[in-house]
């Protein structure tokens, strides 16, 4: 029978194993590729065959394109006469631009600064665009704060000046003292810009009218100063040693009459303690919470202690038992109501210490 016909092989390995020796192993001899005469037949004994542990399988050449650099010049370096490369192989390199890739163009340093340069000028210019409507605002909000400045500065200037100074001093609520004194005791602030009316200095001059409980100053531009003031309420009549003595629900001494006599449409108090006791106190309440018709009726107060205040009515001589100063407002209605239905010429006395139960005598 005939041998079997070996494996076809690559180029690269049959010259591999015909020609190129290697390492570690001796050169094969081409001796040994001579059929061996033998007699018994091959196909008798397949097994009896020589075989090379050292044999290596056969090499399929990659493509340039697939394998990697140092197989791709493996590839190359044992490429057999007369092979030509493939046209991938390897990427064209002239000799001007080496390194280069075929599309890159020659850019310079002229050209790259141009081109930065044209960049910032276009972002600039976008900038500003953005931004002109947030500067217009900016400078409107700037205009109106310069403006309100400019307002109240002005403003502030002329008041301090003497265009705004004070002309004229209207006094209002005056009822018992005269408004002219008043005002003649307030000429000093005439001229006076209306800013800078000295406050100490009016109260000093008003100190001097005892019937002023309070006062208020109002300016009126550009000339006018008014002056606001609350005259106290006279109660009664007290008993000094200068004479009789007209003082209101505090005490304060309004005015003394040297007579011997009090003044009549006056009421005259007879209170133990004085000015300073609990009991003038609850009088001088009493006397205030009173209506104005009743109080002209009065000619007498007594109290020696704040819960037995007592008035006396003019012309019938008619006790009014009031008691304390508690609830007084509620009590003069009660009293207005039984002066109403019983005139006080028909009666001896009011007792309205209770409001709820008023006894008429």
């Amino acid at each position: 029978m005939r041998r079997p016909s070996p494996l076809p092989q690559s180029p690269v390995a049959s010259r591999g194993v015909a020609g190129a020796a290697v390492p570690g192993r001796p050169a094969p001899d081409d001796r040994s590729r001579e059929p061996r005469s033998s007699g018994v037949a091959e196909s008798e004994h397949p097994e009896a065959l020589p075989v090379d542990e050292h044999e290596t399988a056969p090499v399929i050449p990659l493509s340039p394109a697939t394998a990697p650099p140092d197989t791709a010049s493996a590839t190359d370096a044992g490429r057999m006469p007369g092979t030509e490369k493939s046209p991938r192989a390897k990427a064209p390199r002239d000799k001007a631009g080496a390194g280069r890739t075929p599309d890159a163009g020659d850019v310079g340093f002229r050209e790259v600064w141009k081109a930065s340069r044209a960049r910032r000028k276009a972002l600039r210019a976008e900038i500003r665009r953005f931004t002109v409507r947030q500067r217009r605002r900016r400078a409107i909000w700037l205009g109106v704060a310069a403006s309100l400045v400019l307002l109240a500065l002005g403003t502030i200037g002329a008041a301090y000046s003497p265009l705004f100074g004070v002309e004229k001093i209207s006094v209002v609520g005056a009822q018992q003292l005269p408004a002219d004194d008043v005002a003649d005791a307030l000429s000093g602030q005439l001229g006076t810009p209306l800013p800078l009316v000295d406050e100490s200095a009016v109260k000093a001059e008003l100190v001097a009218f005892p019937l002023i409980e309070t006062y208020a100053l109002e300016a009126r531009p550009p000339h006018e100063l008014v002056v606001r003031i609350v005259e106290r309420t006279p109660i009664g009549l007290i008993e000094t040693r200068a004479g009789y003595t007209l003082v209101d629900a505090a005490g304060v001494a309004l005015s003394t009459s040297g007579s011997g006599a009090p003044s009549p449409g006056t009421p005259l108090l007879t209170v133990t303690g004085g000015v300073d006791s609990d009991a003038f106190a609850a009088a001088g309440q009493v006397m205030r919470s009173l209506p104005d018709d009743i109080r002209a009726q009065v000619t007498e107060v007594t109290a020696s202690t704040p819960d037995d205040v007592t008035l006396t009515l003019g012309g019938s001589n008619a006790q009014v038992v009031w008691g304390s100063a508690e609830q007084s407002a509620r009590k003069a209605m009660v009293l207005a109501t039984a002066m109403a239905a019983r005139p006080p010429a028909d009666v001896v006395s009011y007792d309205v210490s209770s409001p709820d139960a008023i006894v008429i005598r």
